[in-house]
């Protein structure tokens, strides 16, 4: 019996560290349960098309002689499929080995011999707690045509449908949303099973005895009560007596009374999901992005810095712990989640890979202690992946640059520069002025210098901005960090600088559209 123990103790921390036995049952497992895993919707579309395919065949064999083929095909390879998945899900749904294990080592802690009858026993109710499952149980009666030569066995060929369930995402989606009305579901059964059965026996007594009426045993009965209370009323059996018929108007109001809680089930049930569903799907929608900008946080800066990304048709999402401020972003039509940017939480639920997905992170709060925790917790999950954070107060630049953050946006640092420039331009008064008059149609704007400016303009002087009534107030230099007022026509565009323009907002917008579009003859 010590041999016995050893043996499996021995076999179990063996499978346990066996790294090529583990690839291959992760592997099954995220085929069969992971709907993150690339292969899964290939592996669930072919599943599907067997499901269609087998009920296909059985609808044909009716009243038609089919192909010898074709029944082979049903009745043993697609059934043989189905085996080999249901025995791939009962040995993926649980360790054995990982069992023994933990029961080897909790004896061990407490000082007593290996149990292995109880080890066996744990091995045992695990197993036959996934077999007695809905799903489990499913998948076996999918199985059973295989057995073709008992025909009642076929007719388990209609179970397959209901695997459906497995595969398509918004099947499981309805089920998880009734799921949350099962008291309300399970009240409105009880009242019906009751109706019914009531209604059934009035009826029964009232017309049984009666020669010329349709109800003459109690399975008519109980079909006629069916029918009636769900409002179908197929008119094949009527009462005839007005007993029967007062029985009959009961039982159509207390249909109406079921169809209209069924009603308002539904409509709760979605109603209180619909968030959840919607998020789901943005989630979804997300994993699909092959690269995106995320902004954590969603206020004035924010906001600016989303729209100039929209305009070079970036896509971007953003993180935002403030309702208000996420439905601001939705309304400005980006996509947002409710979602605490602070939170490691929050990136586990996105299911995104943000060393491949994830063009940079943009920490954009108005608030410099947020946008530490943010770049923290994004750290902690990637260090490589490019920050850049707002800086609100000067004393906090170690604190971010301690954090991770690469690059760190300081905006007095800029309007300290330009102020600078201004003192002595007798355009600065004016300009300002202007600008600061509410009536005024006068806009200043930033204009960020990309490759593709760069591919079309070299200097300042090919920006052809006087034909378009715009004012190029200076050019912020990314690489000196300068900043010059009214700059010279010889003056070299370089990726990352900035330009501050000065217009009508019509023609900054057309002024930067054509930047962006005209190409050099």
């Amino acid at each position: 019996m010590n041999f016995l123990k050893r043996l499996v103790i021995d076999a179990s921390y063996s499978i346990d560290g066996s790294k090529s036995y583990q690839k291959q049952k992760r592997f099954f497992y995220n085929l069969l349960e992971e709907d993150s895993y690339k292969y899964k919707k290939y592996f669930d579309i072919t599943m599907i098309m067997l499901i269609f395919a087998s009920i296909a065949i059985l609808i044909g064999e009716v009243k038609h002689d089919l192909d010898e083929s074709l029944i082979y095909f049903n009745s043993y390879i697609i059934s043989l499929i189905f085996l080999i998945e249901y025995l791939l899900r009962l040995w993926v749904n649980s360790s054995v080995s990982k069992i023994i294990i933990n029961r080897y080592e909790y004896d061990s802690f407490i000082g007593r011999d290996f149990n292995l009858y109880k080890a066996l026993r744990n091995v045992a109710a695990t197993k036959f707690s996934y077999i007695f499952s809905l799903r489990a149980i499913i998948d076996l009666l999918a199985v059973l045509p295989f057995f073709h030569e008992l025909r009642l066995l076929r007719i388990f060929i209609l179970f397959r449908v209901f695997k459906l369930f497995r595969y398509t995402k918004s099947f499981q989606t309805l089920a998880s949303v009734l799921a949350t009305k099962k008291f309300e579901f399970l009240t409105l059964a009880m009242f019906s099973s009751i109706v019914i059965f009531v209604s059934s026996v009035l009826i029964y007594v009232m017309e049984a005895n009666n020669p010329d009426s349709p109800i003459n045993t109690l399975y008519e009965a109980i079909y006629w009560s069916v029918v009636t209370i769900s409002t179908v009323g197929y008119g094949d059996i009527t009462p005839i007596t007005d007993e029967g018929r007062f029985v009959a108007m009961l039982v159509i109001t207390a249909g109406i009374a079921v169809l209209a809680f069924t009603t308002s089930l539904f409509v709760s049930a979605f109603t209180e999901k619909l968030d959840e569903i919607r998020e789901m799907k943005t989630i979804e929608d997300i994993s699909n992005i092959k690269k995106f900008y995320l902004i954590c946080g969603y206020e004035d800066v924010a906001r600016e810095v989303a729209m100039l990304l929209r305009n070079q048709h970036k896509d971007i999402i953003v993180l935002d712990e403030e309702y208000s401020r996420v439905e601001n972003a939705k309304k400005d039509g980006f996509t947002a989640l409710h979602y605490n940017p602070g939170s490691i939480e929050s990136y586990h639920k996105l299911n995104m890979d943000i060393s491949t997905q994830v063009a940079a992170i943009l920490c954009l709060r108005n608030d410099d202690v947020e946008n530490v925790y943010t770049a923290l917790t994004v750290r902690s999950i990637n260090k490589e992946i490019f920050i850049l954070s707002l800086l609100m107060n000067e004393t906090n630049r170690k604190k971010l640059i301690y954090a991770g953050i690469n690059e760190v946006i300081y905006p007095q640092e800029l309007v300290g520069m330009i102020t600078k420039e201004l003192v002595g331009q007798p355009v600065a008064f004016e300009a300002i002025h202007e600008l600061r008059n509410e009536q005024s149609s006068i806009n200043i704007d930033e204009i960020i210098i990309t490759e593709r400016i760069l591919v079309n303009c070299s200097s300042i002087g090919e920006l052809d901005n006087k034909r378009y009534r715009v004012v190029i107030l200076g050019i912020y230099k990314k690489e000196s960090g300068h900043f010059y007022f009214n700059p010279l026509d010889d003056i070299f565009l370089e990726e990352g600088d900035y330009l501050l323009v000065i217009g009508n907002r019509v023609f900054i917008q057309e002024f930067e559209t054509n930047l962006h579009s005209k190409s050099k003859i």
